[in-house]
């Protein structure tokens, strides 16, 4: 195990993703790193979100960590966001394929991990590469419907998906964060994939004609853990192990609860936040 005296060496720079190119900082010991981990975003967070964690994986853990802006989102957004097309299946299936190639590029003789947030761990069974996948991570995870949610969140979530935001999103042209308290502004087109997909039964697996487990992770010999915060009102922990039954059979599985890390709270977005730093090494073993 490595210490906080370790040098976390920074590189800002952008990578292509299809007819993208995406905003990505790398963070990496000075020499060979233990493993090269892509880290996927949750919806609406930036990649400057993760910092503290990425250097913390070079410093403890003595791991490469790439952490990046999916396309028109963030560093990565290109013009408007009312005029751009891009759709969450583009983020999942073109820029974070894109991003594993790039490391795998970089560091071709470290084992390659993936640590999903959210939406970042939603759609890896749907992907091209998974094959290179050495170890799979997914933190807060899952496949939702917003009758999933305990009240009175799921009255929030019913506003965002059927009251005032969709009008927004029409009138505006994208999807306004901060007016409607979401935090970032969106493509509109990712919101609206979104919508659908929170609001049917089966999520995206009826579109990606996936059934569950998922026949194509088995390209995949990566070992899987699905991560759930027993105080994430947003994915639930039903939520995420629904989810885990499309990684198939022998995924291990881990409820995190605040108070035993010394924390009075964590939620959906908070275990990345250095406040959380507590947790840390319950998100990611050390080789």
């Amino acid at each position: 195990m490595l210490d906080n005296q370790t040098v976390v060496e920074v590189e800002e720079f952008h990578f292509p993703a299809g007819p993208a190119e995406l905003s990505a900082v790398l963070y990496r010991p000075a020499g060979k790193p233990l493993a090269a981990v892509v880290l996927n975003g949750a919806t609406g967070v930036p990649r400057d979100y993760y910092r503290h964690f990425a250097r913390w994986l070079v410093e403890a853990r003595g791991m490469a960590c790439l952490t990046y802006d999916y396309r028109d989102f963030g560093t990565s957004l290109k013009g408007r966001l009312k005029d751009s097309p891009v759709t969450m299946s583009d983020w999942a299936l073109i820029d974070m394929p894109a991003a594993r190639f790039e490391m795998k590029r970089r560091f071709p003789d470290v084992p390659l991990w993936v640590i999903g947030h959210s939406v970042g761990g939603m759609l890896m069974p749907s992907q091209d590469g998974i094959e290179d996948v050495d170890r799979m991570i997914g933190v807060c995870s899952g496949l939702v419907h917003h009758t999933d949610h305990d009240w009175p969140y799921q009255g929030l979530a019913r506003l965002f998906w059927f009251g005032h935001v969709p009008f927004l999103v029409k009138v505006l042209g994208y999807l306004p964060g901060k007016i409607t308290g979401f935090g970032a502004d969106l493509p509109p087109q990712v919101y609206w994939q979104w919508r659908k997909w929170c609001t049917s039964p089966r999520s995206y697996l009826p579109e990606a004609g996936l059934t569950i487990p998922a026949p194509d992770w088995g390209r995949s010999r990566a070992p899987v853990t699905m991560i759930a915060l027993n105080d994430d009102d947003t994915i639930p922990p039903k939520c995420v192990w629904k989810l885990s039954e499309l990684y198939g059979a022998g995924v291990e599985k881990k409820t995190l609860t605040p108070s035993d890390y010394g924390l009075k709270e964590v939620g959906h977005l908070g275990a990345f936040a250095r406040r959380s730093r507590t947790l840390w090494p319950d998100l990611v073993p050390a080789l």
